[in-house]
């Protein structure tokens, strides 16, 4: 194995994503299986995930895939799910909480349900979730090498940008307070966490403005960097932070956006 391939491996570590039947959670488990981690995959449509998981498995990589449904949007879901996971390992070197629900209303209609709704699964979830698999990252974490938390946050969590959907946005920034909070009181575990705040990327939850190539193209003249998000840009921030390379890195609020979130339309002298 060669220096870059070993610093960027994952190769044998067991992982569990959620939310990755679509989007940035396939993105992410696609990522890991072709480096050679063993992935579960689970979202509330475990034949979606069945079918991924096949699909991964079929590229001939050298790691695995396997899917099955998981519910986080409950308390009683989160146990089955955490059941599920432990029937199948005693050790867990990733958790990538990527799972996650949005709502769109104007401000005067927005609905009292949608906070509780979004809340639940974006945030309350990620806390639930994680204290729950804490044993298994336990049993996988070392000095030499942690095991790896990402929670998924939002470049709308970093902004001040609601574009109607104000119980994301406000999510967003918990999940990434969150994760910071959670990075200090693991680090004695040898667990890091860390959170990615994504801009725009093709997905079911943004499949409204992003689902034909003029419409991605559209948004992603918006994005400094002129384009919006692509499967590798996912990939490498995934292998980054769950190998030996990331390793040190904990507490990051990682920006994949294009420059969004330093896009500002103030100026000060010029025109």
């Amino acid at each position: 194995m060669s220096y870059l391939d070993e610093l960027f491996s994952v190769a044998g570590k067991t992982a569990l994503v959620t939310g990755a039947a679509t989007g940035i959670g396939r993105m992410a488990a696609t990522a890991l299986v072709q480096a050679g981690a063993n992935v579960m995959i689970a979202s509330r449509k475990g034949d979606d995930c069945i079918k991924v998981a096949e699909e991964l498995n079929e590229l001939g990589a050298s790691g695995r895939a396997e899917g099955f449904a998981g519910d986080v949007s409950s308390e009683t879901g989160i146990a089955a799910l955490v059941a599920e996971v432990k029937a199948r390992t005693g050790k867990l070197h990733i958790l990538v909480n990527n799972a996650g629900v949005s709502w769109g209303a104007p401000l005067e209609s927005f609905p009292y349900s949608a906070w509780a709704k979004v809340f639940g699964v974006n945030v309350t979830a990620v806390f639930h979730l994680t204290r729950e698999l804490l044993p298994l990252l336990d049993a996988a974490a070392s000095d030499a090498d942690p095991a790896r938390v990402i929670n998924l946050g939002s470049v709308m969590g970093t902004q001040p940008l609601a574009d109607e959907a104000y119980s994301y946005t406000a999510s967003k920034a918990a999940v990434h307070h969150l994760t910071r909070t959670l990075a200090l009181e693991f680090a004695g575990r040898r667990i890091t966490v860390n959170a990615f705040a994504p801009g725009p990327f093709q997905s079911r939850m943004t499949a409204f403005a992003t689902s034909t190539d003029e419409q991605a193209r559209h948004v992603g003249s918006h994005v400094p960097i002129g384009r919006i998000g692509a499967p590798d840009d996912i990939a490498g921030a995934t292998l980054y932070l769950c190998s030996r390379a990331g390793s040190y890195v904990t507490g990051a609020i990682l920006p994949i956006d294009g420059g969004q979130s330093v896009q500002h339309g103030l100026t000060l002298f010029k025109e």
